[in-house]
């Protein structure tokens, strides 16, 4: 068998075992990330894997601007601007907390040189929301915390991959100023800030003229390259940049999209940022044989040791930070606790326990370069790579597996807020609509049977959600919708298989089953509401 050959029927496995991982996911229900992590490691190791090796100048430019444009997109500007004060101290401050801690360990203990620690600090500082958010929603966990863990991925892969590029650039000039690396973090996060409004703006502008789906939707996608690239290429935050270009257009995209586009771009985003995410988790997994191989010089016990110091450093001092930020600033500043008193001590608990380490902190070690300017071997890459995998490791999988757990164990309940607040702006819309309805009927065109018609479902959706709000409702109009919405499936399905005997028969094409489905699909999408 040829090497082209043997090289396809690796390739072919390998896409098998990520299928089989993520279709696993949700039926043990462990977030993907954390079985991708898994996977990617095991992969590596098995006889006949390809080594692989990414062009390092090319990681962060490929895979960060959409994974940080679509993250930024999609935050609540409500929820950034009602917790500013925590995510400010977690987002900055723990960060450099976690930056300093980790250099001091890995130039102690790892025998790093200061520039090579600090880069590794900023490369394990930045947290990661997949795994830890997707626990806490499902929990029910309350729900400005599961804010403040997102709100904090956020801002804080702005603020460590700003360090990051510093560190970078001092282990690759071999000079470190403290005065030149602080201005260049305030004028390259000015400057990416300004940058990603510009580009928001023309963005939006181009948006507001334009009606093609697939258009709109491809310039969505590169939107976070159109911030970043023109940002890195004058030498300030592509982060931020791309970043702010995501929040700013994420609350302005309802007035620049409609339902189709809407519908259509959400889908693309959540396959787009699923692909890349999975794709960073697996290259690193394929990646650390070859890692180790180079490690060869160091026992293994040593590595062992150094792994287990670094990613302890990281759980350890974000803990000690979590408590004091959380209860120093009411401590100090009456304002404050008469505005947002103390919390219970489980809340700080528990976003402590949740800073799990993920895709921001693999692209940065994935971009390391091979070479200093001076044309020498970049100091210790593989040392650096390999414990930022060990740090991703343990929060990611040891934290992660456990987080449910230390939710239990912290006694949350269920957090009914979302709902009820969903269940407030469904009474509003469907009174928003009577009240139109009652505008257009004295028009003439619209007929009375049809306005009688969607007065009543309107009508009924007001008492189906305002229902929730009476404790002393028994029930009753939700077990009529519950069963209409039955009903409603039962036929729909009926639809949907005399459609496909259609096309079955050759009586109708694609072109002409595909639109149809589709609209049954979104007609069953609308039952729940």
């Amino acid at each position: 068998m040829g090497l082209e050959h043997h090289g396809g029927i690796v390739l072919l496995a390998l896409l098998c075992g990520i299928a089989a991982l993520l279709a696993l996911a949700p039926k043990i229900r462990i977030p993907y990330p954390i079985l991708l992590v898994l996977g990617g490691l095991a992969a590596g190791f098995i006889p006949g894997i390809p080594d692989l090796q990414l062009p390092p100048e090319l990681v962060l430019v490929i895979l960060l601007p959409p994974l940080l444009y679509g993250a930024a997109f999609f935050t609540s500007l409500r929820d950034l601007r009602t917790n500013v004060r925590p995510i400010g101290l977690l987002a900055t401050g723990l960060v450099l907390f976690t930056m300093v801690g980790v250099a001091l360990v890995a130039h102690w203990i790892v025998h790093l040189p200061w520039a090579a620690a600090f880069m590794l600090g900023a490369i394990v500082s930045p947290t990661d929301p997949i795994a830890a958010t997707a626990i806490a929603q499902r929990l029910g966990v309350p729900r400005r915390i599961v804010a403040i863990l997102e709100g904090e991925s956020l801002v804080n892969d702005a603020t460590a991959l700003v360090l990051y590029r510093v560190a970078l650039g001092a282990v690759v000039s071999g000079s470190f100023s403290l005065w030149g690396a602080g201005l260049r973090f305030v004028v390259g996060a000015a400057g990416g800030v300004a940058i990603g409004l510009a580009v928001g703006w023309l963005v939006r502008q181009a948006r507001l003229r334009l009606d093609d789906p697939p258009v709109e939707i491809a310039i969505s996608l590169m939107t976070g390259y159109f911030a970043f690239l023109p940002a890195e290429a004058l030498g300030v935050s592509g982060v931020l940049a791309a970043v702010t270009a995501g929040i700013y257009l994420g609350w302005h995209t309802p007035e620049l999209t409609n339902a189709q586009v809407r519908l259509q771009g959400t889908a693309v985003w959540e396959i787009g940022t699923f692909v890349l995410n999975g794709v960073l988790f697996v290259l690193v997994g394929l990646q650390l044989p070859r890692i180790l191989d180079n490690l060869n010089g160091v026992a293994w016990g040593t590595l062992v040791g150094y792994g287990a110091a670094i990613s302890g450093t990281v759980v350890l001092v974000r803990m000690i930070w979590i408590f004091p930020a959380a209860y120093l600033p009411r401590f100090l500043f009456p304002r404050i606790r008469e505005r947002d008193p103390y919390p219970p001590w489980q809340g700080p608990a528990l976003i402590g326990w949740a800073g799990m380490r993920g895709a921001v902190s693999l692209a940065a070690a994935l971009a390391l370069p091979f070479t200093t300017d001076g044309g020498g071997i970049f100091p210790d890459r593989d040392l650096v790579i390999f414990l930022a995998f060990c740090v991703i490791l343990v929060t990611l999988v040891g934290q992660g597996l456990s987080l449910p757990w230390v939710i239990r164990l912290l006694g949350f309940e269920h957090d009914d807020a979302p709902q009820r607040e969903e269940a407030k702006a469904r009474i509003r819309a469907a009174e928003a609509a009577i009240a139109r309805l009652d505008e257009l009927v004295p028009e003439g065109w619209v007929r009375d049977d049809t306005a009688l018609r969607l007065r009543g479902s309107y009508e009924f959706r007001v008492s189906r959600f305002s229902a929730r709000f009476d404790d002393g409702d028994d029930g009753g109009i939700e077990e009529r919708s519950t069963a209409y919405q039955r009903l409603r499936r039962e036929l729909l399905e009926a639809e949907r298989a005399a459609i496909v005997e259609l096309r079955r028969e050759g009586v109708i094409g694609d072109d002409v089953m595909n639109p149809i489905l589709r609209d049954l699909d979104l007609e069953e999408t609308r039952l729940d509401a």
